[in-house]
Formats: C-alpha cells, structure tokens, sequence
C-alpha cells in the first residue's frame, strides 16, 4: 500500500481526483477510480487505514454479518456467517487500501477547500492538492454531539463521548450513567455493567424481533439488506419518509430486556442538571460519577468553501452529485441514497455510481506537468 506521512512544505501537487477521507467510503470509491486509471490521491486524517472502526470500544462488532461487509473486488475473509469484530473489520480495509493499492496519504488532515479557477484547492497546514474533482468521503462520525447541559455538571464526574470509550477500565469507581439508548448506548451500557453501577437514560430505539446469529444471518439480514438498499431510498415516498424520521438504527445485538437482564436499570431521558447532577424527565436526579454520552455525531463541513450547502448546513446534492458545483462529491453520509449509504453493505453501490457520473480525466499526465508550472508560478 502507498502511504504518505511525510510533511512536504514546499510544493502543491495536482491530480485528478482528490478524495478527503480515508475510510470506508474514500476506499470504496478509490477502487472505482484505479478501475478507471484515473490520476488521485486519498488524503486521511488517521495515521493508519482502518482507524475509524480500530479506536473504537473493544466490544464493538460490526450490525451485519460478513457476507454483506465486502467492499468493490474483495469479499471479507472468513465465515460468512459471523458478525466481525472492530479490529477484524479494521484489519480488512487496511488489507483492501494494500491489494488495490491505493494512494492513501495517512496522517493529513485537511482544513479547507476551495476553488481557484477551474481547479479545486484542498488544503492541510502548509500542503495543498490541487484537482479537476473532489469526492468529500469524511462519512458521518465526523462530530461528536454532547448536550449543552454537559458544561453545567458537577466538576467531578468523569464525562466521555461514546467515541472515546474503550472499556470500563477508563472508568473510576461509582455508578455509570449512559445518556442514548442507541445502538452504541445499549452496547457500552452492557459492557460497563458487570464491573460498575449502570444505568442508561434515554427513549430506546425501535426493537425488531432480528439477533445478530447465523441463523438470522443466513435467512433474515438478506431480506434487511435488500430493504436497506432497495426499498428505503430516496427515489420513493417510503424512503424519504424514512429518511425524515428516522433518528437512530434499531436495536440489533442488545435489547432493553438484555440491559434490564444484566442489571442495568432504565431511567428517563436527561432533561437537565440539578445541584450539579443530571436531572430526568421525571424530576429525580441521581448521584454518578461517570457519564457516556452516546448521543451521536453531527456533520461538520465547516472547512469547505463552497455553494454546496443549504440553510441548515446540510449538503445540497443527488446521490452525491453536488449540481451547483460540478465536480464536487459527497459520499458516505446517512441516507446519500439508501437507509444502507453509510454502511459497509451500502456505500460501495453508491461509489459505483458516483464513478460512473465523474467527469473523465482530462489527460492526467499532461495536466500534472500543466499543474506543476502552474503552482511554481504562483509561489
């Protein structure tokens, strides 16, 4: 695999294709682009491909079995049938980015872009990448989310976001409060509650009568990936109704009487902090000296300058394709097309497409050299 960690201050490099994000999705459609041979780089802001899903909490498995977790060209090793762990899946994009090879530039987080001309500009630090096409391939765990309320709470209760737990080891002495009743939640909460107090406050998700096992694996996930795809998308009124409402994923591997059954105990929601403890909707409070917050993630596009977002933020695009900047891409977002879009199952379908839309290389051999005169001329 290539990789770049290298710090280079002194010049700007042209490609083609400029892909921002070295995960799932910037792998999945990097494919697609040495398909076509196409002139491109994928800039990461981790230092190692498969980051995302490796600084995880320990538990973590992946919500569907392996058959469904291939990426373009590589089906996932192993038993089909099994639900693999954090680090297996970690193990097989950075395997994926190697057999492909792919131009993965590990360790640069970019900080803006822009146009200049007809030319996109990406920037990290002092670094820049100058491009015909930008596909914005961040994903959607970009921000974590914790409440306003979080501030106002007692100076000694030890604070996390699900995105930095580990284990209960992290964790002091003292009862544990877990705020979501998500997937991530319902997970934490019942690997926390064999070594400490746990309880978890919140509205639980949806709870299909499905188990991550082989059975269902074998009989029930193809009829989910099926829906996931091809049912819930944006080209019909049941998708995007869906995609209107819908706030978190079901309950897949653990259930509310999983939680119940291992002794963690289900409070109402967090509604606000009384003398420095969490208050709940019901108006008690409870004394903790841990909290998790697994109340999810917000998009942050904040670094890119360009006409591609509405009034709330929220990129304007069809499938990907950003119309009012030709060139532009998003993939890997919650429901970009499909329920499935920024998942394993979903996201290589949506790189095919936006492949297939890209505008072709303008003789990128050529427009190196073009680009190279152009960036020694404007130092």
């Amino acid at each position: 695999m290539f990789t770049d960690s290298t710090d280079s201050n002194d010049n700007t490099e042209f490609v083609d294709t400029v892909v921002i994000g070295g995960g799932q999705a910037g792998l999945a459609i990097g494919s697609e682009l040495a398909r076509q041979g196409r002139d491109f780089v994928i800039l990461d802001a981790a230092h190692r491909v498969g980051d995302a899903w490796r600084e995880r909490w320990d538990s973590l498995r992946a919500n569907t079995p392996a058959r469904f977790d291939g990426l373009p060209g590589a089906p996932f090793p192993g038993d089909p049938l099994t639900f693999p762990t954090k680090d297996e899946i970690a193990a097989y994009l950075e395997d994926y980015a190697a057999m492909h090879g792919l131009p993965v530039r590990s360790g640069v987080h970019v900080d803006g872009l822009r146009r200049d001309g007809d030319r996109f500009v990406a920037t990290a630090g002092s670094r820049s990448w100058e491009s015909h096409n930008v596909v914005v391939a961040t994903g959607g765990c970009q921000a974590p989310k914790v409440p306003d309320l979080a501030e106002r709470l007692g100076d000694g209760i030890v604070q996390l976001h699900s995105s930095d737990y580990r284990n209960p080891a992290q964790l002091p002495a003292g009862p544990v409060l877990v705020v979501g009743v998500g997937n991530s939640g319902a997970e934490i909460a019942r690997d926390i509650a064999p070594s400490h107090e746990t309880l978890i406050a919140g509205t639980p998700s949806a709870q299909p009568p499905v188990r991550p096992n082989r059975t269902d694996a074998r009989f029930v996930y193809p009829v989910i990936r099926f829906v996931g795809l091809h049912v819930l998308t944006m080209r019909n009124p049941i998708g995007r109704n869906a995609a209107a409402k819908l706030t978190a994923a079901p309950l897949l591997r653990t259930k509310v009487a999983d939680l119940v059954a291992a002794g963690v105990r289900v409070v109402p929601r967090v509604t606000g902090v009384h003398h420095g403890r969490p208050a709940f909707a019901d108006g008690t409070t409870c004394e903790v000296s841990s909290i998790i917050w697994c109340t999810g993630y917000r998009n942050d596009f904040e670094w890119i300058d360009l006409p591609a977002f509405g009034d709330d933020g929220e990129p304007m695009h069809h499938r990907g394709v950003v119309e009012a900047v030709p060139g532009l891409f998003f993939l890997g977002l919650e429901f970009l097309y499909a329920l499935f879009s920024a998942t394993l199952p979903g996201v290589g379908r949506d790189a095919r497409y936006l492949a297939k839309r890209m505008p072709r290389p303008r003789f990128a051999a050529a427009a190196r050299i073009a680009g190279s005169v152009h960036a020694t001329s404007t130092r």
